[in-house]
């Protein structure tokens, strides 16, 4: 920081994967100033080939690091698939894609879990080694799962239901597994209480800010924030990216943006809404939380700023 120059709002934001990641992206950008720590998802983490894969804390890294495939959506850029061609030529399972660039970050981190390491600090040492511009805590270092019940009966892990099914069997219940044993992970009631503002990110509010909403004080704690936000992944009735509409009808919300704002609405008093679906503000006001109005699709990096200085000013930092 320049000598004499304030310091920037400290901005706590509960994230997901790819959207999240994207936003974050635009949140850097439109205030490098700023103390931003990232709380992210851990429910969809998993176990595949022996190592622990954390997809949404790996999305946001790379991302910030300027390494993902942004064409893809997820993985590394320039990535191969040599370990994952031969791994299939043996039999074994090739549905959740490993890259071989990708592989060297869950062997790490499934080492230094294996050592008895929380996965707070693990997280901590691969940010400090991509060099992110943002604090990054995973929402906790217990085990949580968000498990999936079809309606014909199988119980399925979310990478299960996401990837190998490619979201097609009918939902009938979700399920945050461990959640009532787990603690939020060190510094996560911290930053959310001594934020200037926490932003609930673009992200699908049943499978990505659902369990980190799930942990015991954590949404209490975002409801006595000096200020919350929240920004839509819904857009004109259907969701940016991903299953989130199949999953808000599971849970009972109404999968609109104004269904989104009324789920949030006992912990952000600030949603941020597509223009596309302007005719929603007033029921949004209705409910008590205040709308914000702007492009929501973040097809590149000024999209994401804009979105981004949105939510800034929703916020008022």
């Amino acid at each position: 920081m320049e000598r004499g120059r304030p310091p920037g709002p400290r901005l706590t934001v509960l994230a997901g994967g790819v959207g999240a990641a994207r936003f974050l992206r635009g949140l850097v950008a439109a205030r490098p100033d700023a103390e931003i720590t990232v709380v992210g998802n851990t429910a969809d983490d998993i176990e595949v080939w022996g190592l622990h894969i954390s997809p949404d804390l790996d999305t946001v890294m790379y991302t910030l690091a300027g390494r993902a495939d942004l064409e893809r959506g997820w993985g590394l850029a320039g990535e191969t698939w040599s370990a994952l061609c031969a791994m299939e030529q043996l039999g074994g399972p090739g549905w959740f894609q490993l890259g071989d660039q990708d592989l060297a970050t869950h062997l790490w981190r499934t080492e230094r879990l294996r050592r008895g390491v929380p996965l707070s600090r693990v997280t901590a040492e691969l940010a400090e080694r991509l060099r992110l511009p943002v604090r990054l805590l995973p929402m906790t270092d217990q085990r949580v799962t968000t498990r999936i019940r079809t309606g014909d009966h199988r119980d399925l892990h979310i990478q299960e239901y996401f990837v190998r099914e490619r979201c097609e069997p009918e939902i009938a219940q979700v399920h945050y597994a461990g959640v009532e044993r787990a603690r939020p992970g060190p510094g996560v009631l911290h930053a959310i209480e001594g934020a200037d503002a926490v932003i609930l990110a673009p992200s699908n509010p049943v499978m990505s800010l659902g369990p980190i909403l799930a942990l015991p004080g954590v949404r209490p704690a975002v409801r006595s924030a000096a200020r919350a936000v929240a920004v839509t992944p819904i857009v004109a009735g259907a969701a940016i990216k991903g299953p989130a509409v199949a999953m808000l009808r599971a849970v009972g919300w109404e999968p609109t943006a104004e269904g989104v704002a009324a789920g949030y609405q006992d912990c952000a008093t600030q949603f941020v809404l597509d223009e596309r679906d302007r005719r929603l503000a007033p029921a949004i006001t209705a409910l008590g939380v205040q709308p914000w109005l702007t492009d929501t699709l973040m097809v590149d990096l000024p999209a994401a700023r804009r979105l981004a200085e949105t939510v800034l000013e929703a916020a008022g930092v």
